[in-house]
């Protein structure tokens, strides 16, 4: 792999870029997350494993929007409720064996009132059992690259064998986004009470929901807490293009979760600014090419880049264009050839852009292999008089 330098065009725009403030969260465990500009803005201790409490109902969920969009259950389908499920402490829906809610009141119930009686439900209806369903919970787990979650029950009730990373849930988080649009303004939605059983439970206890501010709103996604895990929260909320995800946990109590959850907010808003640094097409950089028409070919991005720039210092984003090289020829327009590699300060992981073919470059007639030969044949020489 070789760097090459980029032109000087985007490194007068980078050079104007500014490293924000570090956030020092109160969360044991955080993982802040750009979803519009793919950016990670804050990892805390993310990939280890913890109790994720109510957070891992998210999981269920999952599992049961996947069940709609491929048909197995359709929003009016019903469920029975066993004596299990029934008697499943914590947050309920209160139901009872003769009940038959159907899976558009399970979502309402597991999202709004995280009911521990209705993931039951839920994994019984899909699964035959919890046990049988918690094991699907983890395979697909590791399908979705969430490789430090295992489940042992759909509810997230304490047990050894149930536990996410901050990461993983961030990931669940970004699926659910992004994969279900048409399911996911169930978790603004601020109060279910099912049967007018529970007015006590019909609240969502998602903080951020109440938050008046003035140019972003919250709208998602789950709560969690018990006396292990202490108290979390995995949200998500929009200000104008930018959509930001975060996952926090470890807090210890509802007021300082509420705290946390809105710093955390205002940060990653406040302190980034999404700027296009280089529209699609623009020549950034050129390589070599070998036995070619042409010695060289622009690098171009095929789309816009679209960066963060944080906010707050003169340091420039470090910007590196990394090829393997010469390219050989022929070379098409659009293949690609290289990455843009941007190390932003205040920013947890560099982004790399690709960079494709400006153009084509036919492979060198005859006259161009012999000179190249030509030229091996001199380098050859002056390094054996050399030594």
């Amino acid at each position: 792999m070789r760097l090459i330098r980029l032109l000087a065009p985007l490194l007068l725009v980078l050079g104007a870029a500014l490293p924000a403030a570090a956030f020092e969260t109160r969360a044991t465990s955080a993982w802040v997350y750009d979803l519009s500009s793919q950016t990670v803005l804050l990892e805390k201790n993310a990939d280890i494993p913890l109790p994720p409490a109510s957070m891992s109902k998210l999981m269920t969920v999952n599992l049961l929007f996947e069940a709609l969009k491929d048909g197995r259950v359709t929003m009016d389908t019903t469920f029975a409720v066993s004596s299990k499920a029934k008697a499943m402490g914590g947050s309920t829906m209160f139901l009872n064996e003769l009940d038959r809610p159907s899976v558009r009141e399970l979502l309402h119930g597991i999202i709004i009132n995280s009911g521990n009686d209705a993931c039951v439900v839920v994994a019984e209806g899909l699964a035959g059992s919890e046990e049988a369903f918690a094991a699907q919970m983890t395979a697909r787990a590791k399908q979705l690259g969430m490789n430090h979650s295992m489940f042992a029950n759909a509810s997230g009730w304490p047990h050894p064998g149930q536990r996410m990373s901050m990461h993983d849930l961030g990931i669940l988080a970004v699926r659910l986004i992004t994969e279900f649009p048409e399911q996911y303004p169930l978790f603004a939605e601020t109060q279910f009470n099912y049967k007018d059983r529970a007015p006590a439970n019909s609240h969502n206890r998602n903080p951020l929901l109440k938050i008046a501010a003035a140019d972003w709103h919250a709208d998602g996604l789950k709560t969690g807490h018990t006396e292990e895990a202490g108290y979390g929260l995995v949200g998500s909320a929009v200000m104008g293009e930018r959509r930001i995800v975060f996952v926090i946990t470890g807090l210890t109590s509802e007021t300082e979760r509420a705290q946390e959850a809105e710093a955390v907010a205002n940060w990653a808003f406040r302190q980034f600014v999404l700027k296009t640094l280089a529209p699609k097409g623009s020549r950034l950089a050129e390589a070599p090419v070998w036995l070619g028409e042409a010695q060289s070919v622009g690098l171009v991005p095929a789309e816009d880049i679209t960066l963060l720039i944080p906010a707050g210092s003169h340091d420039a984003i470090k910007a590196e264009v990394a090829y393997t090289g010469p390219v050989p020829a022929p070379v098409k327009a659009g293949d690609q050839l290289a990455e843009l590699v941007l190390t932003i300060p205040g920013v947890a992981e560099p982004r790399r852009v690709p960079l494709v073919a400006e153009s084509d470059v036919a492979a060198g007639g005859f006259g161009v292999r012999v000179k190249a030969a030509a030229g091996r044949l001199t380098n050859r020489v002056m390094q054996a008089a050399g030594s």
